[in-house]
């Protein structure tokens, strides 16, 4: 019996996109991974959690939101309607790094961990509608688009860099407090996630629950967390600076310093202001960008090579038949 060829492997024997093309299909999915956060604040932030009453369809006898829904069921279904587009998005990078040749296993893998953590937040979300905004199930939608912007930085970072080993560009010691950052700065992710199901936004105008924590209390611990944060950033600059590390790094780290100055203006203004809802969209949008350029500064400390670039008009090698594409990443330890 002949092989099969499955789809992408039909589509990589007919197109080969550039290196250029990989890379920037990678950082569509972190721009989209950035704006799906976004929106999924301006959903709660204007009471339209549950603009859509329930879930897969908007209402029990319709799909799409009614005229007696107003604008909080557009704003509700819009934001289901975003989860297409991103799928989209997520598609074509998982088929241009399909495409691309050599083949690389791992960034397409990242791929398709982007593509099933939209899936099982697409539930997440379903849920969190079906369970009337419960502050937990809330708080994990938004911990599982974080995880799938940590996933999409991955896949951006891999797009440009090779397949060598990774070789430390620093001391062990500097790479490990690379790594407390990260770790520190998560906890403030989850922490945040915490102080928003305590705080007023429920993301509707009906009683919704909250958890039952001081809110006062858990935004000082916030802010605390702050404080270690901004605390680690400064200790690694002076690191860095002291090993001799490479200038991209140190460069990507005031980067940083950039993006936790400015989000720490606009928690303090959200603070003394009574939370208003625009400025709690720039607290997310902030949120998101710290962790991003966290992200990159430990990145930034191991090299893995030049990227192999090669002829894009290159033909496939005609005996070359894969297996169909495995459905979680392995290869998100390095």
């Amino acid at each position: 019996m002949p092989n099969t060829l499955n789809p992408l492997e039909l589509i990589a024997r007919r197109w080969q996109p550039s290196a250029a093309f990989v890379r920037r299909a990678a950082l569509a999915t972190v721009v989209m991974a950035v704006i799906i956060v976004v929106t999924g604040g301006a959903v709660r932030l204007s009471q339209s959690g549950l603009g859509c009453s329930t879930w897969p369809k908007c209402t029990p006898d319709s799909l799409t939101p009614t005229a007696a829904m107003g604008i909080n069921g557009l704003i509700e279904f819009g934001n289901r309607m975003l989860t297409y587009v991103l799928c989209a998005v997520v598609g074509l990078f998982i088929i241009a790094a399909r495409a691309r040749h050599p083949r690389r296993r791992s960034l397409t893998r990242l791929g398709w961990a982007q593509f099933w953590l939209v899936m099982s937040n697409a539930v997440i979300g379903g849920i969190t509608v079906l369970t009337g905004l419960n502050p937990y199930i809330v708080s994990s939608h938004f911990l599982a688009a974080t995880a799938l912007l940590t996933v999409a930085v991955l896949s951006w970072k891999r797009a440009g860099e090779g397949d060598e080993e990774p070789r430390d560009l620093v001391a062990r010691p500097a790479r490990q407090l690379a790594w407390l950052l990260v770790v520190a700065t998560g906890a403030l992710t989850v922490i945040g996630t915490v102080v928003t199901g305590t705080g007023p936004h429920a993301g509707d105008a009906k009683k919704v629950h909250r958890i039952p924590l001081d809110w006062q209390e858990i935004t000082q611990l916030h802010v605390d967390f702050v404080y270690i944060v901004v605390g680690l950033s400064v200790a690694l600059w002076f690191t860095l600076r002291a090993v001799k590390a490479p200038a991209a790094p140190r460069r990507t780290l005031l980067e940083l310093f950039g993006c936790i100055a400015a989000q720490g203006v606009i928690g303090y203004v959200q603070y003394f202001t009574g939370l208003p809802e625009i400025v709690i969209g720039l607290h997310m949008l902030g949120s998101a960008l710290v962790w991003i350029w966290v992200l990159r500064v430990c990145l930034s400390l191991r090299d893995r090579g030049p990227l192999q670039e090669e002829d894009p008009g290159e033909p496939v090698p005609s005996g070359e038949h894969e297996a169909p594409e495995p459905q979680a990443a392995s290869a998100l330890s390095r």
